[in-house]
């Protein structure tokens, strides 16, 4: 999950003074004109799932997933992660967690800790797919930032009480949950494991995600799922004053136009609330063309 620097967290109490369409301008100009500067990198979506074998309705209105999650939520909800505080909102938490259950993946690799949102949820439907069917799961979850730092306790600054390795360790999941402090890219150069699905909630530049998902589909297992966060289709508002974060939707569009066979799967409507009294999503997987 991004967490904006100290520099970043300025400029945006800076562009709260000014216009919408303003602030707007200049953030696509922006990123736009990082993007362009970063040369032609090739991409290989051999290993990514079909676009045709997924049916976001079937998974979405399991009966099987439904139960499953109601044991989990018990468990998770305890941990009183809060919302709004660059933390993924209990709708996204949910849709990541029915996802993991219906597409099995025995491994996964997050790219933005945060405060362990997103990694719990991982790890719970991660957990109740290896009770079901025996597989044993690996989860690493990997962030710029030391997000377990006992010195500095990040986590205290957004509102929760427990550090993500704390709240893994208290839900039993530590055995298979792994946290590693790195640049994405960095990461991607030197692992040697591959994954079955990567979800890329880091650096949401333009520039850094048209890297990485190249750098992720390396590491990706035959049938591979990669998962985005804040991919906003054709840069248009999900929400009512919420501002768009192009950078996703800028990187796959040029992978695209560059000749990837990358098909981005955008969530939509969930059956469930997110945020804002709303049921949309920026949660979205990345797949290939038949």
């Amino acid at each position: 999950m991004y967490m904006p620097s100290r520099m970043a967290r300025l400029k945006q109490r800076i562009a709260r003074l000014m216009p919408a369409s303003l602030v707007w301008d200049y953030t696509l100009r922006r990123e736009t004109r990082g993007l362009s500067r970063i040369a032609n990198v090739e991409c290989d979506v051999g290993n990514l799932r079909l676009g045709s074998s997924i049916d976001l309705n079937e998974m979405f209105t399991s009966d099987e997933i439904d139960i499953r999650w109601e044991r989990s939520v018990r468990k998770t909800d305890r941990l009183a992660i809060p919302e709004r505080r660059g933390g993924l909102n209990v709708g996204d938490r949910r849709a990541i967690y029915y996802l993991i259950s219906a597409l099995k993946p025995s491994s996964v690799l997050e790219i933005g800790t945060h405060i362990g949102a997103s990694t719990l949820h991982i790890a719970s439907a991660l957990f109740m797919n290896r009770v079901r069917d025996g597989n044993p799961p690996k989860l690493v979850s990997v962030d710029i930032s030391d997000v377990n730092s006992q010195a500095s306790k990040p986590w205290l600054l957004h509102g929760s009480s427990q550090s993500p390795m704390e709240m893994v360790r208290d839900m039993g999941y530590s055995k298979f949950v792994e946290f590693i402090t790195d640049d994405s890219l960095s990461y991607f150069a030197t692992c040697k494991s591959r994954f079955d699905l990567i979800f890329l909630d880091g650096d949401h530049a333009a520039r850094t995600v048209y890297q990485e998902i190249p750098a992720a589909l390396e590491l990706l297992n035959r049938n591979g799922v990669i998962f985005l966060h804040d991919y906003f289709p054709d840069l248009k508002p999900l929400w009512p004053d919420v501002p768009v974060i192009p950078g996703p939707f800028l990187a796959t569009d040029r992978l695209r136009r560059e000749g990837a066979n990358l098909i981005v799967l955008p969530l939509g409507k969930l059956p469930w609330r997110t945020k804002v009294q709303s049921h949309a999503t920026s949660l979205a997987l990345l797949l290939r063309t038949e």
